[in-house]
């Protein structure tokens, strides 16, 4: 199969036999094998209903259907595990990604050039207060913190290897960070198209101001999980040992003073413990225990989640 394109939606029951014809349209006239991955979230509008009815009518029309909302990055991990295609394209289902971006997408992976290529909506119609300027600064902190200099990271629009897709895992919220989940994976030719962003033709956004926050708390977590996910004690180990050995130095250099207080008969020396160096000291080493001890095992049970990446599906199509 030539191309794999994942659909991930919640409520776009307008929106979904335009874009399924559109597809049709453009995979017939560059004659691609493909198959068309819709991942209903937990929709409560008939979203579901017209999956259905789509892939009775064309068997390259699959869907899977959560049991409830999970978020997109859910939807687009299990897309990716259900992916046979050797170039998986991922598109909102909004008709605000445009279909007839998937040949160029489709012929720059499989040119050999890109194991990923991101589409960037160079001229968008979204509002500037709201998504425009904080996506510029959220770009280009994500580009700082990660080296992977893109335009448009959270662009829905994308092009990716199948082996690239199966290698990777998405969880969270960390849809956005996909790029450089697959540069840390190995994947390190990631390119960029300018594609063109179209108006929201039906309903409304589903994304909010919360996404920023949590955006910039999943980049953080990204971060360290592809450093010191492998070797977790080279964070944990160093950071608790430095605070350790900081108030062991300080616990021992007071008893030292002490014991030469002592022998130098030197009257009316204040005890160690009645030093606040001395708590200080005493807090650094606790501090430094816990953060080597609490901190690693933590890590080590979020990493081995057997829950983490396990969702209910409530129905599948053609699948």
């Amino acid at each position: 199969m030539d191309i794999s394109v994942v659909i991930p939606l919640l409520n776009e029951e307008e929106s979904l036999p335009e874009l399924t014809q559109w597809i049709h349209k453009v995979m017939e006239n560059n004659s691609y094998t493909y198959e068309i991955l819709f991942i209903d979230d937990g929709s409560t509008d008939s979203s579901w209903n017209i999956i259905e009815k789509l892939g009775a009518e064309n068997s390259t029309v699959k869907g899977i259907r959560f049991q409830r909302n999970y978020g997109k990055s859910a939807a687009l991990n299990v897309g990716f595990e259900a992916a046979q295609g050797d170039v998986v394209i991922t598109m909102d289902a909004d008709l605000q990604d445009s279909p007839d971006e998937i040949p160029e997408l489709y012929s720059m992976i499989k040119s050999g050039d890109f194991d990923l290529v991101s589409g960037w909506k160079k001229v968008r119609y979204d509002s500037k207060l709201a998504k425009n300027i904080p996506s510029k600064i959220y770009n280009s902190i994500t580009g700082m913190m990660s080296g992977v200099r893109l335009h448009d990271m959270n662009c829905g629009l994308k092009a990716y290897k199948n082996e690239v897709v199966k290698a990777i895992e998405v969880y969270g919220e960390m849809h956005r960070y996909i790029p450089v989940i697959a540069k840390w994976a190995g994947f390190g030719k990631i390119g960029e198209k300018v594609v063109k962003h179209q108006k929201r033709k039906y309903g409304e956004t589903k994304f909010g101001w919360s996404r920023f926050i949590n955006g910039y708390l999943d980049l953080i977590s990204i971060m360290f999980v592809s450093k010191f996910g492998k070797k977790p004690m080279h964070f944990f180990g160093l950071g608790g040992s430095i605070s350790f050995f900081i108030g062991f130095v300080i616990t021992i250099w007071l008893i030292v003073q002490k014991l030469i207080n002592i022998a130098h008969h030197i009257p009316h020396y204040r005890q160690v413990t009645d030093q606040p160096l001395f708590y200080l000291a005493l807090l650094a080493m606790i501090f430094g225990m816990q953060l080597f001890l609490a901190g690693f095992l933590g890590e080590m049970i979020s990493r081995n989640s057997s829950e983490r990446n396990k969702y209910i599906i409530r129905s599948k199509n053609n699948l």
